[in-house]
């Protein structure tokens, strides 16, 4: 159910096939500019030599089906004394997550009542909503929404945290990181290789790429890089960039996936999306898709991974369920069903990525602490202050 329900509605979507859950992962896109090429050749990923998504996803689809066990009516019975069953908010869509809810209700014998919407607005709907919100477990898109109400979400447990590395949790303690999407450059293979591509993002404000470059200012992933980028650099810096890239004529597109469709028509040049994007396009269209990924070979808060997190509510009425909630999240099934069926990090279970995408290692992410991500409506100020957003 949308953000725009008054209530939240119970969830029922079927379980999906590897295309399914890419579609709905299609959300948002951003293009930028680059200037000189000077440096060192970029990190090109997602390549023609690489196995084909849709055989992946398949062959994971059928090695780590989701649980689907007896439900367990006593623990059904203690955890739904509740107005309703679990309430969980999500700013994961409905068609991605749809199915994992679906498997954890099996699973648990428990009803999940779920509002989804975009994690901003589900963060201000929380805050408006205090001590008397519904609400149970924050599953959120981006970290810079659970920061927003980091002071309403309970302690996770020492173990829940402990599942993921340092990096991928808040500081406090209150949230915890369960997929991982990468910041990368997708680019057209006709007009570029990865080693025309600047190594820093700054330089897509050069002449040369006049026009050349989208993005996706109202997109809340890019609004999290823009804040990343406010972090490191500073507000000064950060907002000259931005209006460096209005200046130079940036593309704007409402999500990732149409940048990246547009890069491969050849509509734009190059394009700021998370990585996951590219793979579903493979899916589909096969290794003769027109676009590829790099990384930026020297860094910075453009590199960063945006982590989808999960947090319980200190007023969750439902605690235990809620903890159970997130420790399914955290387990084997769902890990591999983030890596296999979406091109997400697996954060947690000892899961690998898929065997298409490069190792974290390898991708020069910055090791800003994510909880510095909270100010993203200081970002959508600045966006507008510089015409990026209306």
């Amino acid at each position: 159910m949308s953000l725009s329900g008054a209530t939240p509605s119970r969830a029922h979507a079927p379980l999906v096939a590897a295309r399914g859950a890419w579609a709905a992962v299609c959300l948002s896109f951003s293009l930028l500019q680059i200037a000189g090429c000077s440096a060192p050749a970029a990190t090109s990923i997602g390549g023609a030599e690489t196995a084909s998504p849709p055989a992946a996803a398949a062959t994971a689809a059928e090695a780590y089906p989701l649980p689907m066990p007896e439900p367990d009516p006593e623990h059904a019975a203690r955890e739904t004394s509740g107005p309703a069953g679990l309430v969980v908010y999500s700013g994961r869509t409905e068609s991605l997550v749809g199915p994992l809810i679906e498997a954890f209700e099996a699973t648990s014998g428990l009803q999940v009542d779920v509002r989804y919407g975009d994690t901003g607005e589900l963060a201000v709907t929380l805050l408006e909503e205090g001590d008397r919100s519904p609400a149970d477990v924050f599953f959120a898109q981006e970290p810079g929404g659970l920061g927003e109400v980091a002071a309403m979400l309970a302690p996770l447990p020492a173990d829940v945290l402990g599942a993921v590395e340092p990096q991928y949790r808040a500081a406090d303690g209150s949230w915890v990181g369960i997929s991982g999407r990468a910041r990368v450059v997708v680019f057209n293979t006709d007009k570029l290789m990865a080693e025309d591509l600047p190594a820093d993002i700054r330089a897509f404000i050069g002449p040369e790429w006049k026009g050349r470059v989208g993005w996706a200012p109202a997109n809340a992933s890019f609004q999290s890089m823009v804040t990343a980028m406010r972090r490191t650099w500073g507000e000064d810096e950060t907002r000259r960039w931005v209006e460096g890239m209005v200046a130079n004529g940036a593309v704007a597109f409402p999500k990732n996936g149409p940048i990246v469709q547009a890069v491969a028509d050849g509509e734009i040049d190059v394009g700021f999306v998370n990585h996951y994007y590219l793979y579903g396009f493979l899916a589909e269209e096969g290794e003769a898709f027109k676009a590829r990924n790099a990384v930026l070979r020297e860094g910075g808060p453009a590199s960063i991974l945006l982590v989808a997190g999960a947090a319980i509510l200190k007023t969750a009425a439902h605690p235990e369920a809620a903890e159970r909630f997130v420790r399914f999240l955290q387990g084997t099934e769902a890990q591999h069903f983030f890596a296999e069926r979406t091109w997400e990090y697996p954060l947690s279970a000892g899961v690998q990525p898929d065997a298409q995408l490069p190792a974290l290692a390898d991708l020069k992410l910055t090791t800003l602490d994510l909880g510095a991500l909270d100010d993203i409506a200081g970002s959508v100020a600045m966006l507008r202050d510089a015409g990026a957003l209306p």
